[in-house]
């Protein structure tokens, strides 16, 4: 499956401008990390993308067709977790799935079911109510519920909030097995997942791509912008401190900054120091 994105900005009715002239490429088998601060747009590209909302100019091409002019369609290949994702806290798991795999109009419901509680691991508790289920089995639900039907474009907006360690590890592994043959856009804020996992990687920042490329090249670019040094008494204002560890030499600083200090050790950088340095950067 292809995606292309052609010059599309978003202005909501209220004047805020959430989108300004985006233009990009997905294409299938991939999966691709969307990151940017809060309130950088990422919620309004995906709301785009499964035709949520109007765009205010541009347009989204799916495989070579209008998205609004084949949209019933267009939303048969489609899987989809937002953010914030309602259920009915009445329904057993499983007749919460096999009522949302009849809304997609799928033949064998009950065969599809039984495939994606398999996948996210909530086959012991298909005959619980919704209403029973902690915080990371709920989140699980939304997930199967996104994998109905082996959708070709899978979009899931912080799929593993809520989820332990292990946990994580099991879905990074099913969307990566998903992307085989799959276009999967994931949005997080975790960098971790995305460094797992991801082979291309887009930032947004106030509406606008401020990256788009692999996570080694956005790491290749940083290099010479991060440090190590011992904390001193008066900070420097022109380091943006990542972290900061209590030893027992004192407190050891990690930083990016665009030219690192005399007193400073050069450091190789992380994939969260590449994104901090790229936000800091497109900030100034």
């Amino acid at each position: 499956m292809k995606i292309s994105i052609n010059s599309l900005s978003m202005t909501y009715p209220n004047g805020k401008q959430a989108l300004q002239d985006i233009s990009l490429e997905l294409e299938s088998p991939s999966l691709v990390g969307l990151l940017g601060p809060n309130g950088a747009g990422k919620s309004t590209l995906m709301k785009l993308l499964v035709a949520g909302l109007t765009e205010s100019a541009g347009t989204i091409l799916a495989d070579g067709a209008p998205l609004r002019k084949n949209e019933t369609a267009y939303k048969r290949r489609l899987g989809y977790l937002p953010q914030s994702f309602g259920l009915y806290d009445e329904l057993t798991v499983e007749r919460f799935l096999e009522y949302m795999a009849a809304l997609k109009g799928l033949h064998d419901q009950k065969k599809a079911v039984q495939a994606v509680l398999s996948d996210v691991n909530l086959e012991e508790k298909r005959r619980a109510r919704i209403r029973t289920l902690s915080g990371g089995q709920r989140q699980r639900v939304g997930i199967a519920q996104a994998l109905l039907g082996e959708p070709r474009f899978l979009i899931f907006d912080e799929p593993t909030v809520g989820l332990d360690p292990e946990e994580r590890i099991h879905f990074r592994n099913l969307f990566s097995r998903a992307a085989q043959d799959k276009l999967v856009l994931l949005s997080t804020h975790i960098i971790e997942d995305v460094q797992s996992v991801c082979n291309r990687l887009i930032v947004i920042h106030h509406g606008r791509i401020r990256f788009s490329g692999t996570p080694q090249e956005l790491i290749r670019m940083t290099r010479g912008h991060v440090c190590t040094f011992s904390e001193r008494p008066e900070e420097d204002a022109a380091l943006h401190i990542t972290a900061r560890v209590n030893t027992a030499d004192g407190v050891q600083c990690r930083a990016v900054a665009r030219t690192l200090p005399a007193y400073a050790q050069p450091a190789e950088p992380t994939l969260e120091d590449a994104y901090l340095y790229l936000i800091e950067e497109a900030e100034t």
